[in-house]
């Protein structure tokens, strides 16, 4: 079976935190700018706080709900698209290796291969712990945390503890050959300039 790897990727995972930052829409330009090698994961944001809420209220599965979580994951996907028309919306590796090809950064759009990853279904996997799990399918080189503040230390069992990652991204990182990054956003703003991105 064909597989796509994409070792020059750099993934950058929004926090579903940073909907509410007033910078988010200059963090998206900015990464748009930037362009190929980038890879952008949004977050679930109030969209899968809602399906938390669901759950209590409707008593729903795990299972069910990473479903639906993934879905919330996407439809933010979709909203940043709207939002930053120059990000190449991709569903699958492939997708990506186009829009890198054209020199334009890739936006996940994560339905089809979140579901399939294989990971628990759990409120310990969230979207940070899905952008390690694609990370680590791509065999990209590099993933980046962008979150509302900057991490305690550069260890992402750290980052777990201090709640800024789920906890299963210390137990996914191990199996990672690439490097792991936190920035807060506007770390990341002075990071991912045009001439900075590949770094």
């Amino acid at each position: 079976m064909h597989q796509t790897f994409l070792p020059e990727a750099v993934i950058v995972k929004l926090g579903g935190s940073l909907v509410a930052a007033p910078r988010l829409a200059d963090l998206l330009a900015g990464l748009a700018e930037a362009g190929a090698p980038l890879i952008i994961v949004p977050g679930g944001g109030p969209l899968a706080d809602a399906v938390r809420a669901l759950q209590t209220r409707l008593s729903l599965g795990d299972r069910a709900c990473h479903h639906m979580a993934i879905l919330a994951m996407e439809s933010l996907a979709v909203a940043f698209a709207d939002l930053t028309p120059r990000l190449v919306a991709c569903a699958d590796a492939d997708a990506m290796a186009d829009a890198h090809a054209a020199g334009r950064a890739a936006l996940w759009l994560p339905a089809a291969m979140g579901r399939g990853a294989d990971l628990p279904a759990s409120w310990d996997v969230t979207s940070d712990s899905l952008s390690l799990w694609l990370a680590l399918r791509l065999q990209a080189r590099r993933l980046v945390f962008v979150k509302s503040v900057p991490g305690p230390s550069p260890h992402p069992q750290a980052w777990a503890e201090a709640g800024l990652v789920d906890p299963h991204v210390p137990v996914l990182a191990p199996r990672y050959a690439g490097r792991i990054e936190l920035m807060s956003i506007d770390e990341a703003l002075a990071a991912f300039s045009r001439n900075r991105s590949a770094a």
